[in-house]
């Protein structure tokens, strides 16, 4: 925790405070220490516990995401207080974890909206990668009615989805598009250059042309 906040640079956690962030590391250097770390469960366990996000975030790359059981996850998710904590979550843990597929369905239908863009974030991992089985029809119907008024971390979560299925799957990529320009989700965000705007008919757009490409 001394070393952590040795790292600590107020530049660092001004820019984080605009995107819901409340740490001031430079997560370079996070992952210099988590590399030294290598893998520590029990360690790991630790750091969550202390409720810092610096901490936590250091957790999330030195534990051994199979180890954790699905009430445990369930419990983490709900405690994620900020975006980037819940995101790496997600993504470096519960997705390598053998409890992600009840935990996606459990999460995706959760009142939380912040739970629920975890089942969301979920969802659109087996839509690119293991789409047997899912209702993409029925995720379109989802999205279409309630993706213009959904909270942002569950708008954006919905979007992604929304995205990677007019990208992945050609047979419900016009109604992507479609319902993309409709509901203009995200149609002003700003993006930087070379960068690809996450508006889904752009997005979608840009991502089939590069595979075209390839």
């Amino acid at each position: 925790m001394a070393e952590l906040a040795e790292l600590e640079e107020p530049r660092a956690r001004e820019v984080n405070a605009k995107h819901g962030d409340d740490h001031g590391v430079n997560l370079s250097r996070l992952r210099a220490i988590a590399k030294r770390l290598k893998t520590q469960q029990e360690l790991a366990r630790e750091l969550w516990e202390t409720d810092d996000s610096a901490a936590r975030l250091l957790a999330l790359l030195i534990c051994r995401p199979k180890a954790f059981e699905r009430d445990e996850l369930d419990a983490m998710l709900r405690q994620a207080r900020t975006p980037k904590v819940h995101d790496w979550l997600v993504n470096y843990v519960v997705k390598k974890n053998p409890h992600a597929e009840e935990l996606r369905l459990a999460w995706f239908a959760d009142p939380d909206p912040v739970v629920a863009s975890a089942g969301w974030a979920l969802t659109t991992e087996r839509v690119a990668k293991k789409p047997d089985g899912l209702d993409l029809a029925g995720l379109l119907d989802t999205i279409e009615a309630e993706m213009k008024d959904a909270p942002d971390r569950l708008q954006w979560a919905m979007n992604h989805c929304l995205a990677q299925i007019g990208i992945e799957h050609a047979e419900y990529r016009a109604r992507a598009i479609d319902i993309g320009e409709r509901l203009k989700v995200l149609e002003d965000y700003p993006t930087p250059p070379n960068c690809t705007s996450p508006f889904a008919p752009v997005w979608i757009t840009e991502m089939v042309k590069r595979q075209q490409n390839q």
